[in-house]
């Protein structure tokens, strides 16, 4: 599984998003796009990519630019997996 692929099935997941999640592509607006996506819930995204990927994001790691895309927070998996 791509790990674009794979942070799409969390976060349809993490945010309920049903069929509407299915939508989702790299260009997809996060952040101001998803009225899902509160505070509250970015949080639980990154506790699930932690759980799922094997990894530990730290708090200073985390800013608007990660959350602004689909594409952009896959790439910022991307980069902790390597």
């Amino acid at each position: 599984m791509n790990t674009i692929h794979a942070v799409k099935k969390i976060l349809i997941e993490v945010l309920n998003l049903g069929e509407y999640g299915e939508e989702l592509d790299a260009d997809s607006i996060l952040l101001g796009g998803l009225a899902e996506l509160d505070s509250m819930a970015v949080v639980s995204v990154i506790a699930k990519l932690e759980e799922y990927f094997g990894f530990t994001i730290e708090d200073d790691e985390i800013n608007g630019q990660v959350f602004e895309t689909l594409g952009s927070l896959s790439i910022f998996v991307d980069g902790k997996l390597a």
